[in-house]
């Protein structure tokens, strides 16, 4: 009996000890200039409002934004293996391939990346929130077009979470917009953030 009862505890021991181990439930936001609160201060960014949200709407999360103004898909790429590896994530959000667009870069290459990524994070059991941009019209249609098939076809083949455009409602506004066209101000990021929490939410339960 008493050696019964030493292995019942062992046993309650070792489960107490896994559930003290279990990693916390962290959203990695992976983004650019648009997820790093851009000329703005830092706590009115959507990303730290998505912070505030969660604190009063889903106890328990928590947010760790790597995202780095000028960051390219494949910098973004070759980040995330460290940052999962780091924050283990449930929840992994992917705001990369504003800055490929605007220099012109292939949108195979972005495809590519951007399906990397995903692949990493779905590898390490994290479910993926893809965010996708829209480029200025001076782009043309015809690359304005090939980006938003990337975002889309990536989101049906890898059966992943898409916000087809991030700033949806916010970019054609000019008071909620910076002066350089590309950035919203403060104002804007709250409208930011309820694009993002419409898809991402259902990935929280």
């Amino acid at each position: 009996m008493r050696r019964f009862l030493c292995c019942l505890v062992v046993l309650w021991g070792a489960v107490i000890g896994t559930a003290q181990a279990a990693p916390p439930k962290t959203v990695l936001v992976l983004g650019d200039s648009l997820s790093a609160a851009h000329n703005i201060p830092v706590e009115a960014g959507w990303v730290h409002l998505l912070g505030d949200r969660l604190a009063k709407m889903e106890p328990g999360w928590t947010v760790v934004n790597a995202s780095i103004s000028g960051e390219t898909s494949l910098s973004g790429r070759n980040r995330l293996p460290a940052l999962l590896e780091k924050t283990h994530p449930a929840v992994l959000v992917i705001e990369l391939g504003a800055n490929d667009g605007l220099r012109g870069l292939p949108l195979a290459q972005l495809k590519e990346n951007l399906a990397a990524m995903i692949d990493a994070g779905q590898k390490a059991h994290a479910r993926v929130l893809l965010l996708g941009i829209e480029l200025p019209v001076n782009y043309g249609p015809q690359y304005r077009d090939g980006l938003r098939a990337v975002y889309a076809d990536l989101a049906k083949s890898k059966h992943v979470a898409l916000v087809p455009f991030l700033l949806d409602g916010v970019a054609l506004k000019p008071e909620l917009m910076q002066e350089d066209g590309l950035h919203p101000v403060a104002a804007g990021e709250p409208l930011v953030l309820d694009n993002v929490w419409k898809e991402l939410a259902p990935l929280l339960r």
